[in-house]
């Protein structure tokens, strides 16, 4: 694979497989052996700019139990683009560390990094795209259905850097996606049509509409998350008024397949976007979700810090 992951678009197929293959295996060997050493001495630095509870701790976990360690760099240590130009943070940590996983607001900040570092770059979230997270989604995935093809994935809410990178992989590796938004708030066009792309040769279908029954209609997995993510606080009010009708309720669900399965990429606002009820009812797998960060972001750090 490529030295970085900016992007889902920097995996093929094949790759993505590969890492969801590497990260079972990783997860079955922690339950007897809670260190594989094979990232042996690596050091990695996180760079946030965003607060974070799941991508942080799953990351320097992940890090630890490979051999390595992290050191972490917060938005007041550095001020990237600010106090230091991102070219620069890039080569000086480059000769320091052997990966730099960087949570940013723009893209720009990533692609940049990845430019200038010598070392690989991960993209931890940005507000184009969350790569790693659809890793641990579509690990979650296979667990409970057995295989991604052919998959039926509803995604209901903002059209956001999540579904943006779902989208894609679901094209790419031939998961039939419908995302439902409130107009004016789907994923970005040029995500939807590389996504429909890559799905002209696997057979997937990937819909958009304004339709959230619909769009649930013989779903296995409902994926849902906050209304407003970081950086948009100042529009939470007006958000809530437009998205009141794509909540995640009983009654959403209900429209849904028996044995469908909840998903929510955490943190989750309780009442809004979904009702305690479904994230906290039998078919949830958020926490799924959530553990299989730690095994995919293994499997990732496994491959990028090979000896």
């Amino acid at each position: 694979m490529t030295k970085d992951l900016t992007s889902i678009n920097d995996l093929s197929r094949d790759e993505i497989l590969g890492l969801l293959d590497r990260a079972r295996d990783l997860k079955q060997q922690l339950k007897t052996r809670p260190r594989v050493l094979l990232a042996d001495g690596a050091m990695a630095a996180l760079v946030f700019e965003k607060p974070s509870l799941r991508t942080r701790v799953t990351f320097e976990t992940a890090i630890r139990q490979l051999g390595g360690s992290a050191v972490y760099l917060g938005p007041t240590d550095i001020g990237l683009g600010q106090r230091e130009t991102v070219p620069d943070v890039a080569r000086n940590l480059s000769r320091w560390v052997n990966c730099i996983i960087a949570r940013v607001f723009e893209q720009d900040k990533i692609t940049t990094l990845a430019e200038n570092a010598t070392v690989p770059v991960i993209n931890a979230l940005s507000d184009d795209e969350h790569p790693c997270q659809i890793l641990a989604d579509l690990q979650t995935v296979l667990e409970h259905r057995g295989s991604l093809e052919g998959a039926r994935i509803a995604w209901v809410g903002d059209g956001n850097n999540v579904c943006n990178s779902l989208t894609l992989a679901c094209g790419m590796l031939g998961v039939n996606l419908r995302v439902a938004t409130p107009k004016g708030f789907e994923p970005a066009r040029r995500f939807t049509d590389q996504a429909r792309e890559y799905a002209s040769s696997t057979n997937a279908s990937i819909e958009t509409s304004y339709d959230p029954a619909a769009a649930v209609k013989d779903a296995e997995f409902i994926y849902t998350d906050t209304w407003t993510s970081m950086g948009q606080e100042d529009e939470a009010e007006q958000r809530r008024k437009m998205f009141a009708r794509f909540q995640v309720n009983s009654d959403l669900v209900a429209k849904a397949g028996k044995e469908v399965k909840v998903m929510h990429c955490l943190p989750a606002h309780r009442g809004e976007e979904i009702t305690d009820e479904v994230l906290d009812g039998p078919g949830s797998v958020v926490l799924d979700q959530a553990e299989n960060r730690l095994h995919a972001q293994r499997a990732l750090l496994a491959v990028l810090l090979a000896k």
